[in-house]
């Protein structure tokens, strides 16, 4: 295996292995949709087949988030017309998103241009736009997709839009890892309560409850929103670590990774024995491709603090990381 092919396998292993990093808080709900999706290059390749969709729907279950998903599933098989009769039922910029791809290839690319003209400020549409350009062989996909991310940075579609900038990263971003547990009470609601409860917590209880609030924000793709909750916790316990390294985190941009590895990597000497510090440094550098360094963070948790649920977290992140350099 070549040394980029390396690191390839083995940020794409960190991403499946961090969507189930944190048990029982909200999780990031897909939505069926397809997410295969074009590298963001300078050139431009026209792939095979229709674009994909890249609806996110997360925790809504009203009547029209059950027939998008079901329109997203059919898409995804290649059902375009069955799938097309159901998003023409809504008018929803995802439905409208949705019914201008089951067009594909006779108007989808208008369809979507029209829809970025009347709609400049939706991600959703910004960031479908860039898909349509790539499938059809124009230019300004990559545009497309830093607008995505410029008029809605507080949304899933401009996660995704930052993923096909980048690539050479490890899908989505990086999530902080508590290590406590939620309460019972919360992992036994719906997702929605959850958050629901979740907030309230935070709004009315200490930094820990903060803590799982903006873990909760990273997971259903509200990263903006984390990294001010996160932030506050920060500045309400400046001698906590997991406050510091959460806001740390928190901060992570594909675009300025030195935004949080500037907090970050300070925090290894005012808690140096502090296997959370470590783990995460761990972390972010496996999501930016440094994998031989990262592997030396995620021991240095094991030996700070052996026997802490992020030592053994730790663990399991380099057993991963052995399997993807190994296959």
């Amino acid at each position: 295996m070549s040394p980029r092919a390396r690191v390839s396998a083995v940020v794409a292993a960190v991403a499946v292995l961090v969507a189930g990093a944190v048990v029982g808080i909200v999780a990031a709900q897909t939505s069926g949709e397809e997410r295969g999706a074009p590298a963001a290059t300078g050139t431009v390749a026209r792939p095979p087949g229709a674009p994909p969709l890249a609806l996110e729907l997360r925790l809504r279950t009203d009547a029209e988030a059950r027939d998008l998903r079901r329109a997203a599933a059919l898409y995804a098989r290649g059902e375009r017309a069955r799938a097309r009769a159901i998003f023409d039922r809504h008018r929803s910029l995802e439905a409208r998103v949705g019914s201008a791809f089951a067009r594909w290839p006779d108007e989808t690319v208008k369809l979507i241009g029209r829809l970025a003209a009347l709609n400049p400020r939706s991600a959703v549409v910004q960031l479908h736009l860039g898909l349509a350009r790539v499938w059809a062989g124009q230019p300004g996909a990559q545009e497309a997709w830093r607008e995505a991310i410029a008029v809605e940075p507080d949304t899933p579609y401009a996660i995704t839009a930052g993923d096909l900038l980048h690539p050479e990263a490890a899908r989505g971003l990086p999530v902080f890892v508590p290590s406590f547990p939620v309460p019972g009470s919360v992992t036994a609601l719906s997702p929605p309560r959850q958050l629901a409860v979740l907030q309230r917590g935070a709004e009315r209880g200490g930094v820990r409850d903060a803590i799982l609030y903006g873990v909760a924000l990273q997971r259903i793709g509200r990263p903006v929103s984390a990294e001010r909750v996160y932030a506050a916790a920060a500045r309400r316990a400046p001698d906590d670590a997991e406050a510091q390294v959460a806001a740390a985190v928190g901060r992570f941009d594909k675009d300025r990774p030195a935004d949080a590895f500037s907090r970050l990597g300070p925090l290894t000497r005012r808690f140096p024995r502090s296997a959370t510090v470590r783990f995460h440094l761990g972390l972010l550098l496996l999501w930016t491709g440094r994998v031989e360094e990262a592997k030396r963070q995620l021991r240095l948790a094991q030996r700070v603090e052996p026997g802490a649920p992020l030592a053994a977290e730790a663990a399991r992140y380099l057993k991963r990381v052995r399997e993807a350099e190994s296959g």
